[in-house]
């Protein structure tokens, strides 16, 4: 099969920034492309009746050292930033806007908001500092801003959004192969396996 691996994520996931950093690689080495797709995690957290990790006592605790130990794993730089979660709701609506226009600018800006948070700790909260992201990579900011403020770029990322929680996604990141779902970085090998094999 050739179908694209479909990549599920929220900006404001540890284990999606270090997925991000990786899937792209695998992909390609068995001929395969990634289709991203942002979403809002909350909503899944919300319909599945999952609490934030952050906050559940004991496995709390240890997942922050895990973010840590997987980022050094997979050699992937990363600091976890002073604010989190972060409300990534520009930077997904900001995402399916230029890939609406061309592929490859999503891609870089999607690399470029993931890094300024899990490794610089800006605020991708915030309009202006998404903005200076897209401004960064050549983009025009203030066509940025009006897109994401309009009644389209909410209603599409409402959409991906229930759309991933109706195919059953709870967590991120959530990988879709050949129809087969796969969730969190540490399936990445399992991935690997199934397009060296034809699935399993």
């Amino acid at each position: 099969m050739s179908d694209p691996i479909e990549f599920w994520f929220d900006f404001s996931s540890p284990y999606s920034y270090i997925a991000s950093e990786l899937i792209d690689t695998l992909a390609e080495r068995h001929g395969r492309k990634v289709k991203w797709r942002p979403m809002m995690l909350g909503s899944a957290f919300k319909a599945s009746g999952v609490p934030l990790l952050v906050t559940v006592p004991l496995k709390g605790d240890y997942s922050k050292r895990d973010f840590d130990r997987s980022a050094r794993y997979h050699g992937v730089p990363f600091k976890f930033p002073e604010t989190f979660p972060m409300l990534t709701l520009v930077a997904a609506r900001g995402y399916y806007w230029l890939h609406d226009q061309d592929c490859g600018k999503a891609r870089a800006f999607a690399h470029a908001v993931f890094r300024a948070y899990w490794v610089h700790g800006r605020n991708i909260g915030e309009l202006a500092v998404v903005q200076d992201i897209a401004a960064r990579l050549g983009l025009d900011a203030a066509a940025f801003a009006q897109a994401v403020a309009a009644p389209e770029a909410k209603e599409r990322l409402k959409r991906e959004t229930d759309l991933a929680v109706s195919r059953g996604m709870f967590g991120a990141p959530y990988f879709i192969v050949d129809g087969e779902p796969f969730w969190g970085v540490d399936r990445l090998p399992q991935i690997e396996h199934w397009l060296e094999t034809g699935g399993f």
